[in-house]
């Protein structure tokens, strides 16, 4: 999800809930590359009325949800970059209101420790 929905969600829940909204992460500083994996993950929500219905609340278009997905909303899902750039995006729904924000780190089983390690030290981990 984004900083956005989880500052609507903070507002409709209240301050003693907890919060954890999740966020996809692809540890590589190639735009394209990044919007490929976060395609790839996102094929299945592009499916789901709830999804697609809670992503227009946030101001993206019926062109941007369709499938596969604009680079737009790609981008405010999926966060992609250096680790402190990734870091930054996941802080962005601390601030928000966030209690916990769990990573989907998109990547194969072979590099996801490694990927896990990286993000680690900007995550304060």
């Amino acid at each position: 999800t984004t900083p956005e929905h989880t500052a609507e969600a903070r507002t409709l829940i209240g301050a003693d809930a907890f919060l954890a909204p999740e966020h996809k992460a692809v540890l590589t500083t190639d735009p394209e590359k990044a919007r490929a994996v976060g395609r790839k993950a996102l094929e299945s929500y592009l499916n789901l009325a709830n999804y697609l219905n809670s992503w227009k609340r946030l101001g993206f278009t019926d062109q941007e949800v369709a499938k596969p997905g604009s680079d737009r909303l790609v981008d405010a899902v999926v966060a992609y970059g250096t680790p402190d750039d990734i870091a930054a995006r996941l802080k962005e729904h601390h601030s928000a209101g966030a209690d916990h924000v769990p990573v989907q780190v998109l990547t194969g089983p072979d590099k996801l420790v490694s990927a896990l390690a990286k993000l680690a030290e900007p995550l304060d981990l």
